[in-house]
């Protein structure tokens, strides 16, 4: 059997949400589709999915390895149209949506750029902290920051993104400084008050009694809370509180020491900053070249501002 097949149908089925959607979509009876997972399980001697008669989830090696097939068959799909395209230059209309604080910084400036590269592609950049349909708003690429959800989309990891505890160093010597995240409800704390990312609260890595360790989710509180996450910068720069930020956010203010990093011993694993897109086979020219464009600028530590 197909190796190539096996993959895909893994994913189709990953992330239509059963057999019956994926087997309709390819234009095969969903015996079919189940006897390819079973021989990809089989061969990978891992169990991918939990399937019963209701519905179908993914288990941990599944999510892992769902990421891998679909960075494998983007980068085949791209590799095949590479070739194909010959001299073909990319041209077209390409729509693109991003957070507003991360798109200001991290995007935006990437646009002109990729213009420059592609002067026949014309773009439009939306920049809104809203989560946007990308498939029925007609967006070619979304930049998400943040775990990702299940999703019909399909989604490759740009880069990591780690999140800091943060104060002005004046803060800290005033108020002094938290040893360890329980200690925070001792300390003014600046949060959102509306953020997608922030739902479950600020995340840290703490020791278990029996040696291990374990993932926490704190929702500290203080006297100011923003929706805006550029104003609750500036308010941290300002020495009102601590705030919990991406690095991307503050990596040039603590290497020119206008602010101090709290609790980086605790800090969680980095999410990721991902690009999104239908997952139709065959991407134009121009978004292709666009999400290879965005791995080779992100994949820099250097792009970050930071020491890496």
């Amino acid at each position: 059997m197909d190796r190539l097949k096996q993959l895909e149908s893994f994913v189709s089925v990953a992330t239509r949400g059963g057999l019956t959607a994926a087997a309709k979509a390819e234009g095969v009876a969903p015996a079919i589709m189940g006897r390819r997972l079973d021989a990809l399980e089989a061969r990978l001697g891992v169990k991918l999915l939990v399937r019963t008669t209701r519905r179908i989830t993914l288990t941990h090696e599944g999510s892992a390895f769902l990421e891998d097939c679909q960075r494998l068959l983007t980068e085949f799909a791209n590799a095949e149209a590479s070739v194909s395209a010959g001299g073909v230059k990319a041209s077209g209309h390409l729509r693109v949506t991003a957070p507003a604080g991360f798109g200001r910084r991290h995007v935006a400036p990437l646009v002109p750029r990729f213009h420059a590269l592609h002067p026949e592609v014309t773009i439009s950049l939306n920049l809104s902290d809203r989560v946007v349909d990308v498939r029925g708003e007609s967006f070619d690429c979304a930049v998400r920051v943040g775990d990702m959800p299940d999703s019909s989309l399909v989604s490759v990891r740009l880069a990591d993104n780690r999140r800091r505890c943060v104060a002005t160093p004046e803060f800290v010597r005033r108020h002094g400084m938290p040893r360890h995240p329980s200690e925070l409800s001792r300390f003014a704390c600046l949060t959102l008050s509306s953020d997608a990312s922030q739902t479950r609260g600020w995340a840290f890595r703490v020791s278990t009694e029996d040696g291990g360790e374990e993932l926490i989710y704190l929702r500290p509180d203080g006297p100011l809370d923003c929706s805006d996450g550029q104003v609750l910068h500036d308010w941290c720069l300002a020495g009102h509180g601590i705030a919990w930020r991406s690095t991307w956010e503050v990596e040039a203010e603590i290497d020119a020491g206008l602010l101090v990093p709290l609790l980086d011993e605790f800090a969680a694993p980095p999410n990721g900053i991902y690009a999104v897109f239908t997952g139709t086979k065959h991407q134009p020219l121009r978004v292709r070249l666009w999400l290879d464009f965005l791995k080779a600028h992100y994949g820099r530590p250097e792009f970050w501002g930071g020491k890496g």
